[in-house]
Order: structure tokens, then C-alpha cells, then sequence
């Protein structure tokens, strides 16, 4: 979840909306990569979720990366709820998972590198405190009243209206940790191209990176729950935008689509006021309920982005959201996977030809059967598998196409990267398929195996 945005001021012309996305805008030299990913924090004591308090707490986790590490503290009414350093920040999502969000970099080795370091950092702390972190989509046995809520007031809102909405808002919340890039675009015609094949193809990642198999204790039918959550959380704000393929597609029509979508808060002097279901639409006007004859700031409708959730999304960038947080290797692999797609024009016009044929009934079944079907998900007669392989080649070759060096000059490209999702599909195996046959096998139905065979 991200924090509060700060900068802009009052807005004077509906004009302004769509130029703050255009501001974005930037040349290829200038293109960058930015890699996320969330953790659960537990006890090793007993695998309980890591409370916010505590001698073992996700505030003594912080502390002890402040203290190690020189990080600076965010902090809200009083709370540490985060941390910064080199365009880096530490947060957290509502139930405690520990998210990296990474510094804006030029390179995969380089965010890769970024990723090790935190990772590194994170276990140095947590051995200290006798905690452990593990990544997957879902938590594996937490219920919800096993999971801490963190003070942060964004969040208490947020629960509040998940349920008036949909079914599973509080699941996504509390208990699903994910993996995502944020890439940039060089122009509005860059960006509709980008934003057709990023939303096109997060089924792809969301079976590749599919990691979520068990829900509170058992195996819940799903390779990915935290994708199928997803699909009955609040549909003003989720899934795979139609309107993203139609003519007149451009960065207006998703200020439209953004002006619809009701409102979660405003940000005033540190504190999260309540304007849950309100109209940014009325908010221009200066006749929201919340805050009556005010009018926003850029600062609030870079707020407001924030808190709209399709598979991919734009701000000043696009964010790929759709893959399950998955064990150390694969954390690189998700930034190779769509930097390979989309920031080499050969085969970002590759992966537009890919996807040309197919309407919104076709992507939408391909996302549902992808989270739950993983590989074995069908499109036009031909597996998952088989479009993986594809949309892998094709980043391969854009990856190979960057020739952007690592490791002093000894790594070429950043292709490795994609070593390990070329290796799931020449198993046929996604990362649920293969906790699915531990859990049935090796571990004779002792889910609580998993913490010491995939923790960081």
C-alpha cells in the first residue's frame, strides 16, 4: 500500500489531471525500474503472525533496520509505520507484511541487487528477534483474528468499507503478500501500447508466479488464492479495464475511469480523513461531504491513484500487479519478465501481436482460469503454458536486445533473470504445483513444513 503523497497544489483546471499522468512521461535514457515485493513476518516460536508490538513485533523489525542499517523512520501520529532511504522505502501493508519498495534504478542487476541487500538486512534483524519472513501469495494457516492491524489510519478506513463492497477485501488486506514492477513510458501512445500488453498479460505472470495454493491451514482448490481474492474485493476499483483496448484510449479516458471510482480519504495534516464512498468528482466541485467548499490539491489525486486497484495501473508510471510474492530467486524474475516485454519496441510490437485477437471476455476468462488453473489454463485451443513460452521468448529477446551489463562487464544482459520462469515452464510446474506435492507428499499434510523450507 503506498504512503501518503506529498507536493502540488490546489487543482484549477480539470486539465491538470490528465497532465499530471503526461508528466510521466519520459525518453528511453531516462526509463527506469522500480521492484516491490511484501513478506510475512512470523514467530519462530510457534509461526504466528508477527504482532506490531513486542519483544518480537514488526516494530522491533523496524527499529532494528533503522538502528543496523541506517534508515530514516516514518512515522504516523506517533506510530513507526515506515522507513526511507536512497529513494527506497520500508512500509507496511495492513496486516504487518513487510513491503520493499524499491528505488527508481537503471538496470535488473541493479534492483536485483537492491533485493539481496534488503533481504540480507531483513534476516540479520529477524534472527536478532527470533522472527522469520516467507514469501507467498497467502498466508497459509493465519485466520483473520490471528493477524495484528497496523496503526495506520489509512487502513482502518479501508476495512471498514472492504466490507460493503465485496467479500474478500479484508482477506487481500491482512493476509496476501505480492510481487510488482513499476516501469515507465515515453509518450501517451507508449503508454496505451504498455497498458494493452500489461493487462493482456498479467494472467501470464499470475500463473508463472503462482504461489498461494493453501488458505487457513488446507489446500483451497486455487494455484493462486491471492488472484482469485481479487476478483470479489470491490469491482469499482479492480480488474482488467476494457476500456484500456477501446478507440480514444489515452490518458483522459483514465482520468475518467479514476473520477468514478469512490473515494477512500483525504490526507490532512498527518491524519486520514474519513470520505469513504465520496466523489472525487464532488471534491472538484468543492462539495465533498468530508470537506466541505475545500477543492483537492495534485497531492489528493495523487492520493486518490493510489487507491485504485486493476491488474495494472498508471500514475506517473505503470505498475504490473498481478504475481504472488514467491521465494528470493524468483523476486527478480518478475522486473525481467515485463522489462523484457515492454522496454525493447521489437518486442513490445511482439507481445501487441500476441494479444491482438483477443476481446474482454477472453482476457478476463484467461485471468480467472489463470489463478486457478495455473499452466494448465486454456486460451484459443492452446495452454498457459504454451503462451508462457511465447511471452518468455519474446522477453528474452528484448532483455538480450538492452545488452544492459551486470557484475562489472561479466554478465551481458540481464537475461539470466528469467532462468528461473524458464525453468517452471519447461517443468510444467508453477510454484503451487510444487508446494502442492511437498504438502501431499514429503510432508505428509504438515503444512507447517513450509516455514522452514521457504523463508528468506
Amino acid at each position: 500500500m503506498s504512503i501518503p503523497q506529498s507536493g502540488g497544489g490546489p487543482i484549477e483546471h480539470p486539465d491538470q489531471l490528465a497532465q499530471y499522468l503526461a508528466d510521466g512521461c519520459k525518453p528511453p535514457s531516462d526509463w527506469r525500474i522500480g521492484t516491490e515485493h511484501e513478506k510475512f513476518g512470523y514467530l519462530l516460536s510457534d509461526h504466528s503472525a508477527l504482532p506490531y508490538e513486542g519483544d518480537t513485533s514488526v516494530r522491533v523489525m523496524l527499529e532494528g533496520l533503522r538502528d543496523r542499517f541506517n534508515w530514516s523512520e516514518v512515522r504516523e501520529g506517533g506510530f513507526l509505520i515506515g522507513l526511507e532511504k536512497d529513494g527506497a522505502n520500508i512500509s507496511l501493508e495492513p496486516g504487518g507484511q513487510l513491503e520493499l519498495s524499491g528505488a527508481p534504478l537503471e538496470t535488473i542487476h541493479q534492483t536485483c541487487d537492491e533485493v539481496n541487500t534488503h533481504l540480507r538486512e531483513v534476516r540479520d534483524v529477524a534472527d536478532r528477534i527470533g522472527a522469520g519472513f516467507i514469501g507467498l501469495g497467502a498466508a497459509p494457516e493465519w485466520k483473520h483474528e490471528d493477524v495484528d492491524v497496523m496503526p495506520k489510519g489509512r487502513y482502518a478506513l479501508m476495512t471498514r468499507y472492504m466490507g460493503q463492497v465485496g467479500t474478500h477485501g479484508t482477506q487481500m488486506m491482512y493476509r496476501t503478500s505480492c510481487v510488482q514492477v513499476n516501469l515507465d513510458f515515453s509518450s501517451e501512445a507508449d503508454m496505451v501500447q504498455k497498458f494493452r500488453v500489461a493487462l493482456a498479460l498479467q494472467p501470464v505472470a499470475t500463473a508463472l508466479f503462482a504461489n498461494s495454493p493453501f488458505f487457513e491451514g488446507a489446500p483451497n482448490g486455487w494455484q493462486s488464492w491471492r488472484a482469485r481474492i481479487w476478483r470479489d474485493l470491490d469491482a469499482d476499483r479492480t480488474g482488467m479495464l476494457p476500456f484500456v483496448f477501446e478507440d480514444g484510449m489515452g490518458f483522459q479516458r483514465y482520468v475518467d475511469y479514476a473520477l468514478d471510482v469512490p473515494m477512500y480519504f483525504v490526507y490532512r495534516d498527518g491524519k486520514y480523513i474519513d470520505a469513504l464512498g465520496q466523489s472525487f468528482r464532488d471534491f472538484m466541485r468543492g462539495a465533498l461531504p468530508a470537506l466541505p467548499g475545500e477543492v483537492p490539491t495534485l497531492s489528493d489525486w495523487a492520493d486518490h491513484l493510489t487507491t485504485i486497484f486493476p491488474e495494472a495501473r498508471i500514475k506517473r508510471f505503470m505498475e504490473m500487479r498481478g504475481a504472488d510474492s514467491g521465494p528470493w530467486r524468483r523476486l527478480c524474475a518478475l522486473p525481467a519478465f515485463w522489462v523484457g516485454l515492454i522496454y525493447d519496441q521489437s518486442a513490445l510490437d511482439a507481445a501487441s501481436d500476441l494479444i491482438k485477437g483477443w476481446d474482454a471476455d477472453t482476457r478476463d476468462a484467461l485471468r480467472l482460469d489463470a489463478a486457478r488453473h495455473g499452466l494448465r489454463a486454456e486460451i484459443g485451443g492452446r495452454t498457459m503454458r504454451d503462451l508462457a513460452k511465447d511471452c518468455l521468448e519474446i522477453a528474452h529477446a528484448g532483455l538480450k536486445a538492452r545488452a544492459r551489463s551486470g557484475a562489472g562487464g561479466l554478465l551481458p544482459d540481464e537475461t539470466h533473470f528469467l532462468n528461473a520462469l524458464h525453468d517452471i515452464v519447461d517443468r510444467g510446474e508453477t510454484p503451487a504445483d510444487e508446494l502442492l506435492n511437498k504438502y501431499h507428499h514429503e510432508w505428509q499434510g504438515d503444512l507447517s513444513k513450509v516455514y522452514g523450507e521457504y523463508s528468506y
